[in-house]
C-alpha cells in the first residue's frame, strides 16, 4: 500500500496517474510561444488574457497526449519576473539523439544554446535557454 494513503487527510493521493503542470512567469509569452511552439513544437493547450483566470496572461503548451504541460504566466499584474538559475531544468529524455534540425530551430525561435554546469549534461544532451533564461535540457539517453 501506497504510505500517503494511509496518512490522515488524504482521500487521494498522487501517483503516476496524475497531470503535472510546471508553471513559470515569462516576460514576454509571444517570444515563449516562439520558442516552445514554434521551436520545440509543442502546442497550445490553452490561453487567457489578464480579464480571465487570476488576471495575468497564461499560456499553456505541450503535448495533448502528455501527461505534463507548460504554464507560462505574464502580463502587466506579473508579480515576479523570471529568475531562472543553471539548475533550473526541463530535462526531455528523448532515447536518442534530436533530429536534424532541432537545436537550430529552437536556436532561431529564440533560445540560446548554453554550457550545462553539470558535466553530466554535457556528456549526454545539449542545453538550450529559452527566451527567459530557463533551461531545456534535451537527453539522448533513456529515463529508466
Amino acid at each position: 500500500m501506497n504510505p500517503v494513503a494511509r496518512l490522515p487527510g488524504f482521500s487521494r493521493h498522487p501517483g503516476p496517474q496524475c497531470h503535472l503542470r510546471l508553471a513559470r512567469p515569462s516576460r514576454d509569452l509571444e517570444a515563449a510561444e516562439r520558442f516552445w511552439v514554434g521551436g520545440l513544437g509543442l502546442e497550445v493547450l490553452w490561453r487567457d488574457d489578464p480579464q480571465g483566470v487570476g488576471e495575468h496572461v497564461l499560456l499553456m503548451v505541450g503535448w495533448p497526449e502528455a501527461a505534463w504541460h507548460l504554464e507560462l504566466v505574464g502580463g502587466p499584474g506579473l508579480a515576479t519576473p523570471p529568475t531562472p538559475t543553471h539548475e533550473d531544468l526541463l530535462v526531455l529524455y528523448l532515447g536518442g539523439p534530436p533530429d536534424d534540425g532541432l537545436e537550430a530551430r529552437l536556436v532561431d525561435a529564440g533560445g540560446t544554446r548554453v554550457h550545462p554546469s553539470n558535466p553530466y549534461w554535457e556528456q549526454w544532451a545539449i542545453t538550450i535557454a529559452d527566451p527567459d533564461g530557463y533551461r531545456l535540457v534535451l537527453c539522448r539517453r533513456e529515463w529508466a
